[in-house]
Parts: structure tokens; C-alpha cells; sequence
């Protein structure tokens, strides 16, 4: 039987665990293609806890609800292909406040969303010692809100293994910078590559990428740091502590912590990293973690963000050219979603349902045809 030709643009989130998935197949010839340059996955690292947000839209809250549920599926699948290290770990999450009656409505909505999402697991409201016990050298006054099914994940180790594994099961990756030309082709340098259908899982440049074929796509870049620092605490069962504003400390084992992310609207694609800021988020994570202060920063991360004009992701295929199918506008909760969103792309190409309503993710108002004169 002739091999069905699939290529995916973009070796991010989306992108490898649609062609994880993908690979399985042996129908499909599967051929990944990334450039390697500014992957928000790559620079990531993030806590799987989106049942604290106390963001409002409900689409967003539906797909990052799904997608923090997936993890346990994908990492049942990757056990099961043969990953033992995995990079996705359920360690709890601490969500803090400074006022208590803040700490008391985020309590509220917590056990309100635990009747949908039994994954949120046991909830405590935590201060001073019951802080503490589960973070030994944490100091502050503030309270948190813990819940227990919290995970975090370090999305380079994820593509690795993800990757790995699309090799192993016969796919080809490929290193370079891909257009898109007409007649469902790719060219990566001189070699032109036919396609029966498309994943353009390409983030912030899926404009640039869909521009030679005449669309206009709704996304902005997002710079995004963060860093490491590695201590000699016994960091390995740590929750992922969530501050107020937009810093987080991510616990890994054998005392590496992660501190970020910027979220940085100016700085289009550019990809240096900002020693001042880097400071200010280490100075921010002190405050609650003192000693924190004999450490120095020992590697920093930075990556580019997709966001659309209403901060909601989408996916699907084009209407009107349906072999070929796009994701991106991720944002922030990239790593949250991305693996749910990538099975369902999958998915779509293999014919299967996923009894998800994707209706409300649909690229068409976001991509758009430029009309000629």
C-alpha cells in the first residue's frame, strides 16, 4: 500500500506530539521539519495547574482543563513506547495571594471547578509552617492555595523524547527552514517535498509561513525569559509555587530551580536575553526563597510566544485548502494545551473523533485570504 506523505512545519509542542502520534501509523509517511530557532517549547518550562487561573473566558478554560487531563494519557503513551525518564511530574502547585480574602475566593473557585476536574486532587489553604513543610527555606506572609494534581513539565526534555520516538518509529526529522509552495509541496533548501497533507505548527512565524500562499494570519510574537538557578536543596517532591504576577518557581529534581517567564509584547522576535530582567525575576523569587541570594544564575532561557488579538488559541484546518491544518496562538498556556492540541490535529488526519468540540478553535477567524486586485 502506498504511503500516505505528511509533513509537519514546526518542531514545537504541537508539532512533535502530532508527529509522536502520527508515527504510529505505518500508512503514513511522517516528515518533520524544524528550523530549531526561538521554540517557545524548547526555552519552557511550565506548571500544569490551569484550574487556579481566574482567568474568565470559558473556550480558553475548556481546551487548558482538556489539556492538563492529557498529560496523564501521554505520558501513559510514552511509558508504553519506552520512555522512562519523564519529563512531566505531579508535584503539586501553590497559587499564592496577599490578602486573604483573595486566598478565600481562589479557595472557593477551586473546590467549585474540582466537581468538573477531579484532577485538581486534595486542596488545602496554606501559611507560615504548612508552607513550610512542603518548602523548607520558603519565608512570607503570604498564604497560598494548594492543590496536589499541579504538575510541571520541562518542555526541552518533552521534545527530546517526543522526537526520539518519531525517529524510532520511522520518521524522518529534518533540520532547516521550509516554505510552502503551491501543489502541496515544501522546499527545505534546494529539495522540494510533496504532501498529501500539512501541519503548520509554526507559533509566531505561521504569518510568515502561510504569506506565500496569500493568507494573513492574526498573531503577534511574545518575548519570553526565564532562568535556572541550580542549588543544593533537596528541591525533588517541591510543588511548583505560583506568585503573584507573572512568576513562577518551578522545583526539578536535584536542586535545579526555574524561575519566569517574561512576558515581553515589544520585543518582536529578537532573542537576547535581558540581563536586567533576568535579576529582577531572580530578586522577585528571593524575596519568598532567601536563600536563594548564594546562587547565581546558572543558564537562561529565552523563546518567542504566539498570541491573537483575543489571547484565544486556535487549530484546525483551512476551509477553503483542508489538506492543509495549522495551530498556533498558544500564548502562555502553550505547554498546557499544546500535547491535547497536537493528538487532535493528529487525529483529524487519521480520521478519528476525539468527542472534543472544536468549533470555537477554528483558524478561520484568524487566517485570512488577501484579496488581489
Amino acid at each position: 500500500m502506498k504511503q500516505k506523505k505528511i509533513i509537519i512545519i514546526g518542531g514545537g509542542i504541537v508539532g512533535s506530539t502530532a508527529a509522536f502520534y502520527l508515527s504510529k501509523d505505518p500508512h503514513l509517511q511522517i516528515t518533520l521539519i524544524d528550523e530549531g530557532k526561538g521554540s517557545a517549547t524548547r526555552a519552557a518550562a511550565g506548571i500544569i495547574c490551569p484550574w487556579l487561573s481566574q482567568r474568565r473566558n470559558q473556550t480558553w478554560y475548556r481546551l487548558v482543563d482538556k489539556g492538563a487531563a492529557f498529560y496523564l494519557d501521554l505520558m501513559q503513551d510514552l511509558q508504553e513506547a519506552g520512555i522512562e525518564q519523564l519529563p512531566y511530574k505531579q508535584t503539586g502547585t501553590l497559587v499564592f495571594k496577599k490578602k486573604d480574602s483573595l486566598l478565600e475566593k481562589l479557595a472557593k473557585l477551586a473546590q467549585e471547578r474540582r466537581n468538573h476536574s477531579p484532577m485538581i486532587g486534595e486542596l488545602d489553604v496554606l501559611k507560615g509552617c504548612g508552607l513550610t513543610q512542603s518548602i523548607p527555606p520558603l519565608e512570607t506572609e503570604q498564604g497560598a492555595v494548594f492543590t496536589r494534581g499541579g504538575g510541571r513539565v520541562d518542555g526541552g526534555q518533552l521534545l527530546d523524547q517526543l522526537q526520539k520516538l518519531v525517529e524510532q518509529q520511522g520518521g524522518l526529522i529534518i533540520k532547516g527552514q521550509a516554505q510552502l509552495l503551491a501543489n502541496k509541496q515544501v522546499s527545505v533548501g534546494t529539495t522540494i517535498y510533496p504532501y498529501d497533507e500539512i501541519i503548520l505548527a509554526t507559533g509566531a512565524w505561521l504569518p510568515q509561513v502561510l504569506q506565500p500562499l496569500g493568507y494573513t494570519v492574526d498573531i503577534v510574537p511574545q518575548k519570553g525569559q526565564l532562568l535556572e538557578v541550580q542549588t543544593a536543596f533537596n528541591t525533588d517532591t517541591w510543588p511548583g509555587c505560583m506568585l503573584h504576577g507573572e512568576i513562577d518557581i518551578l522545583p526539578f529534581e536535584g536542586g535545579k530551580l526555574v524561575i519566569g517567564a517574561t512576558h515581553e509584547n515589544d520585543q518582536g522576535f529578537d532573542l537576547t536575553v535581558d540581563e536586567e530582567k533576568i535579576q529582577q525575576m531572580k530578586e522577585t523569587a528571593t524575596s519568598f526563597i532567601p536563600d536563594l541570594e548564594r546562587y547565581q544564575v546558572s543558564h537562561t532561557r529565552v523563546g518567542t510566544r504566539a498570541y491573537t488579538s483575543d489571547f484565544l488559541p486556535f487549530y484546525g484546518r483551512l476551509s477553503d485548502q483542508p489538506s492543509i491544518l495549522v495551530a498556533s496562538g498558544l500564548g502562555s498556556s502553550g505547554l498546557t494545551c499544546g500535547p491535547f492540541i497536537g493528538w487532535q490535529l493528529a487525529q483529524s488526519i487519521l480520521g478519528k473523533s476525539t468527542n472534543f468540540d472544536t468549533q470555537p478553535y477554528s483558524p478561520d477567524s484568524y487566517i485570512t485570504l488577501k484579496l488581489t486586485p
